[in-house]
């Protein structure tokens, strides 16, 4: 696969005389691809129906003639003055019923047909025009949906969509009023038109109904993208492409993906380990200027999943950023191993966020390759490095990994919806596997819960709230082994509890009795060593126990590779529980130091470190940022 990389560009914002400079700059760092428009409405439509293209014209004309390749954006994710004015109800509304206004972006609710009939119309006019355009070699619909929680509005338009999505779904108040279990609290509905959305209740809304809800939320954001992919495809072959966020789990982006022909994800490990990485103080501060060492590939590996094997990092952080709580620079070299992590994970291109910083705006403050005064910014020369390795690298593939992890975005709504611990967060849950798994070593193939599982040896399945009869007979079936738990199974797809009790699964005589949520600080030690901690559960049957807890009751019981685990394990419990599945299968690992990760390609090994302090791998002193490639054993 041939790696390439980007930068992301606001033509608008400059003189156009610098146009010309620039772009022979990009292609001079070693830049392949350049993405524009996704911000630029009010200067492509200043006011309704007056449309000027000449100047974007020109601009994708100077790009294309250095030899860059255009990724073109759909601008809907920031509606102008007079669309707002035009529909002054297109805003969405929080749960509170406060309007989420005009004066920054994602200024809009999914459920507003009339903004999506001004986001066709543009879309249409942009495909019209660019659509065959030879410099255009790529498309990027809207930008960062669900990104500054704009997934969920409490509009007009979204009651009125949801009373019609619940008819679809329903069929009949009576179906409805079951599957939510109306009866209880009164709360049966007589008609659709009833319905009212999940907030301003007294007391927490039902369950079912906030899960129905989001369940809609999220068809919202696929219907909305579906309407510009529908556009794009009639007038261009070129990809089309998203970028999603890091830790926005509030659509379904696999269901997004089907729409697409490549998944991105816009990548800022040091602002998200301020605000979106649990740690303590201690690794945060180890980490203040890398950025977790798991996070970055987690979403990796998460998005080739959405992507289906194609994926691209759309923006990458060069240097500080402008929106974390303490913006602290790059330790020099993480913009490049930060590039070389996300090719050995498979990203086709990396594209870094932005070319230049703006000297005015809400990312004033946001570092860019070059300085306000086009001087070059320490990211510029580590780009420029990276360019000229992967033009004499050899190709990069990807390796389909032996342990693969399942992850499902309604489970991330349910827990949301009822957490029954403050602190029990989905996303939490499946990262503190994601992470044991690669501190012994491993490489990971994270997926969806409709993934062939053949070939894969362990499967982990934690959390997953409501799981599907056919997912479960794969599991059983697996020639290896699968862990399925804590918490999963534990409900049905309308959110009540099943019966037969939790986990119900083929042949394995296992029932979650009762649950307990602990809290911080909370531990229960398990007999042999390591602790669970937030959430444990009392396992009845009869079942192989496989651990126990320091009291004697069950922790693990199974029958063959398939295993049910009642609790969330701590770190230390974690790499007890997987070097013990890896060793029964013959899987090697490896104990890393803290900071050192390894991702696997067909003919490569790659090593970085993460530490700010230099680390040996087998005899290899990697400095701090350090990345190492080896060849490939076995």
């Amino acid at each position: 696969m041939t790696r390439t990389l980007g930068v992301c560009y606001y033509p608008e914002h400059w003189p156009e005389e610098v146009w010309p400079e620039d772009a022979r700059r990009m292609a001079e760092t070693g830049l392949t691809w350049v993405r524009i428009g996704e911000f630029a409405w009010s200067r492509l439509e200043p006011t309704e129906g007056d449309y000027r293209f000449d100047w974007l014209d020109r601009a994708i004309e100077v790009l294309g003639a250095a030899g860059l390749k255009v990724i073109l954006g759909t601008p809907t994710a920031t509606p102008p003055r007079w669309v707002v004015t035009k529909h002054p109800d297109m805003l969405a509304l929080d749960a509170e019923g406060r309007p989420r206004g005009f004066g920054s972006r994602r200024h809009y609710c999914f459920s507003h047909r009339g903004y999506l009939a001004e986001c066709r119309r543009i879309v249409t006019k942009l495909a019209e025009r660019y659509g065959r355009n030879s410099h255009v070699a790529a498309w990027q619909t809207d930008n960062e949906y669900g990104c500054h929680d704009t997934t969920i509005s409490y509009s007009d338009a979204a009651r009125t969509a949801f009373r019609d999505w619940c008819a679809q779904r329903y069929q009949s108040p009576e179906a409805l009023n079951r599957a939510w279990g109306n009866v209880f609290w009164s709360m049966e509905y007589a008609s659709f038109d009833e319905i009212d959305l999940p907030n301003l209740t007294v007391t927490e809304a039902n369950p079912a109904h906030v899960m129905a809800f989001r369940r809609f939320a999220s068809d919202q954001v696929v219907a909305f993208n579906r309407a510009q992919t529908e556009i794009l495809r009639r007038h261009t072959d070129a990809p089309l492409i998203h970028n999603y966020m890091g830790r926005v789990t509030e659509f379904d982006h696999f269901d997004v993906g089907q729409d697409l022909d490549i998944a991105s994800w816009d990548s800022y490990p040091m602002g998200f380990l301020m605000d979106r990485v649990e740690g303590d103080a201690a690794h945060k501060a180890a980490y203040l200027r890398q950025g977790d060492p798991d996070f970055q590939a987690f979403h990796h590996d998460l998005y080739r999943a959405v992507g289906r094997g194609r994926w691209w990092i759309m923006e990458q952080q060069p240097g500080p950023v402008n929106w974390a709580p303490w913006n602290p620079a790059p330790l020099p070299g993480m913009v490049r191993l930060w590039a070389w992590e996300a090719f050995a994970h498979g990203a086709e291109a990396v594209c870094f966020f932005r070319w230049r910083q703006a000297p005015f705006a809400q990312e004033q403050m946001h570092a860019g390759l070059l300085r306000p005064d086009s001087v070059a910014a320490p990211g510029l020369g580590e780009a420029a490095q990276v360019a000229a390795e992967i033009a004499d690298a050899p190709e990069v593939g990807t390796a389909r990994a032996e342990v693969a992890l399942i992850f499902d975005y309604p489970s991330a709504w349910a827990w949301q919806v009822q957490p029954q611990g403050a602190d029990f967060d989905y996303v939490r849950l499946v990262f503190s596997a994601y992470r044991a798994l690669r501190a012994r070593g491993l490489s990971v193939d994270v997926i969806a819960p409709e993934t062939p599982l053949d070939g894969y040896r362990l499967v982990l399945a934690p959390g997953m709230f409501a799981m599907p009869d056919g997912l479960k007979a794969r599991l059983a079936a697996l020639e290896g082994i699968a862990l399925v738990g804590p918490r999963t199974a534990s409900k049905t797809a309308e959110f009540s509890i099943p019966v037969p009790l939790p986990p119900a699964l083929p042949g394995l005589d296992v029932t979650v009795a009762r649950v307990e949520s602990l809290p911080p600080g909370e531990e229960r030690p398990v007999a042999g060593g390591g602790a669970v901690a937030h959430w444990v559960e009392h396992l009845e049957g009869s079942a192989e126990v496989g651990l126990c807890l320091a009291t004697g009751e069950a922790l693990v019981m199974g029958r063959g590779g398939l295993r049910y685990l009642g609790g969330w394990p701590t770190a230390a419990l974690w790499d007890r529980i997987l070097a013990g599945a890896c060793a029964e299968l013959g899987l090697a690992t490896e104990v890393l130091p803290d900071g050192l990760r390894l991702r696997d390609t067909p003919s490569e090994r790659f090593v970085f470190n993460y530490a700010a302090h230099p680390q040996t791998y087998r005899d290899h002193t990697l400095p701090p940022a350090g990345v190492l490639r080896l060849p490939r054993r076995g």
